[in-house]
């Protein structure tokens, strides 16, 4: 097993719980902002937010795509609309270079803007390293001052050397919207230049963590930011995100939480010099909600051959299940997967407020006891804990102990890493192997993001004592 010049934490298992040091590992000092590399995200969401990254060299067929011809009521609406329409780009300081690219809207007849956070998380972070310009449908281009963000509902609100129109009003009483009801999504898809997509409002997701609109209807890269409105030109939500895997099916933030916002805006009485705490705080908040939904009722137990495994199923949290049915293979082996279907966006290269619980029942008529230790040996992927040139987090802290729950006997890891920039965030990772039968093994793993240590240590106990055996079926 690799620990890669780790630290090891100095906390052990115990039967049906985990026994913790006092404090938790702290993080290193911030490193001098730098540009961070891309590395996988958490699992599950296949959502992605169109204007996080700028336009591949070679993008996808579907972004690649031209927008349906625009309607009458789609015409009007652009035409009113443009004068107050914007383009947010992030430029790195030294050499004034894009960096990313986005969409914004004026609101009323302010110098504000309402975008996506994930549009400007690059001057929020990094804000020696980054900066931000607009440019508007006449070409017109000026600096973007960041006043607030919403990490948890990727809102972001900038202040701009111009005024609006008025077209754009986000109004106290909202507007009531009816599936199958036309929207009209504006922006600057691809950085080709400003539109319009027509599509239609099919109600609220909830298997996303924070309500979210269902636009059915393109919104592509760089659209991000800018508004969805009714043919009347209410605004009813924000550009946030696509699904990889669908046609069509976008999302938008609703506009109640863009209301919220610019209400903080109105209060504040001056700007955040450093976002970075205000981000920390944010997550923070999200995450004892998350785990108190999480934990708020025990576990549902699942059977797996002889064993009893913990999986949480809810508007939220989806399970899926494969098997290898080869009937050459020497090995026969279940799984089941459980995870959040949505992340909270942080930076293009990190996502975080996830919960994930995988198991797997691994059993052999053909192999002997030896050669199924090496296999179940193998599967037990160890070193598959992140990378230790991450610089966003610490470099994993682990423990490996034999344990015992009330009636199942297991090998267990447990590693932990620290958030640089975020006191007091953490992700855990916990991996046990049932070790009560030469010729089966049960192998599971809980991924939790973005939690305090309290937290993290509360969901990764919950999850091994509810690990059992029962009676083979």
């Amino acid at each position: 097993m690799k620990f890669v010049n780790t630290a090891v934490l100095a906390y052990c298992f115990a039967a049906h719980a985990i026994a913790a040091p006092a404090t938790p590992p702290a993080p290193p000092r911030p490193p001098a902002p730098l540009t961070i590399p891309a590395v996988v995200p958490p699992p599950a969401p296949a959502v992605i937010p169109p204007g996080a990254q700028p336009p591949a060299p070679a993008p996808e067929v579907e972004d690649n795509a031209a927008l349906p011809p625009p309607s009458s009521a789609a015409q009007k609406v652009y035409s009113a609309a443009k004068g107050d329409l914007l383009q947010i780009r992030m430029l790195l300081k030294n050499g004034r270079s894009q960096s990313t690219v986005g969409s914004g809207f004026m609101v009323g007849t302010s110098n504000l803007v309402l975008t996506n956070y994930h549009v400007v998380s690059q001057m929020a972070l990094d804000p020696d390293v980054y900066v931000g310009e607009y440019i508007d449908t006449d070409g017109k281009s000026g600096p973007v001052e960041l006043l607030a963000v919403d990490v948890l509902h990727d809102l972001a609100v900038v202040r701009i050397n111009r005024n609006g129109s008025g077209f754009f009003n986000i109004p106290e009483k909202l507007v009531k919207l009816t599936q199958g009801q036309y929207l009209y999504s504006l922006g600057n898809p691809l950085d080709l230049g400003f539109a319009i997509s027509e599509g239609s409002y099919n109600g609220i997701i909830t298997r996303s963590f924070y309500d979210q609109l269902m636009f059915t209807g393109p919104i592509n890269s760089g659209m991000s930011g800018g508004p969805s409105v009714t043919v009347a030109g209410d605004v009813a939500g924000v550009n946030v995100s696509k699904r990889r895997d669908g046609e069509l099916i976008s999302f938008l933030v609703p506009v109640r939480f863009a209301q919220e916002l610019l209400k903080r805006v109105a209060a504040q009485t001056s700007t955040p010099k450093d976002f970075n705490p205000l981000i920390g705080q944010q997550l923070l908040a999200h995450q004892r909600a998350m785990i108190d939904r999480l934990l708020d009722a025990p576990l549902s137990l699942k059977t797996m051959g002889p064993y009893q495994v913990p999986v949480r199923e809810s508007e939220q949290v989806r399970c899926w299940g494969r098997s290898n049915v080869k009937a050459e293979a020497t090995f026969n082996a279940d799984t089941m997967a459980c995870a959040m279907e949505s992340a909270i966006f942080v930076s293009d290269s990190q996502q975080t407020g996830h919960v994930s619980m995988t198991h797997q029942y691994v059993r052999s008529a053909i192999l002997d006891p030896v050669r199924f230790a090496v296999l179940a040996t193998t599967l037990f992927k160890t070193d598959n804990l992140g990378s230790t040139k991450d610089t966003r987090l610490t470099g994993p802290m682990c423990t490996e102990k034999f344990v015992k729950t009330k009636s199942l006997p297991l090998r267990a890891v447990t590693c932990v890493r620290a958030y640089r920039k975020f006191a007091g965030l953490y992700n855990f990772t916990l991996l046990t192997a049932s070790t009560d039968d030469a010729r089966a093994t049960l192998q599971s793993r809980l991924d939790v993001s973005g939690v305090s240590y309290e937290n993290g240590l509360r969901t990764t106990r919950t999850f091994l004592e509810a690990l059992a055996r029962g009676t083979k079926p």
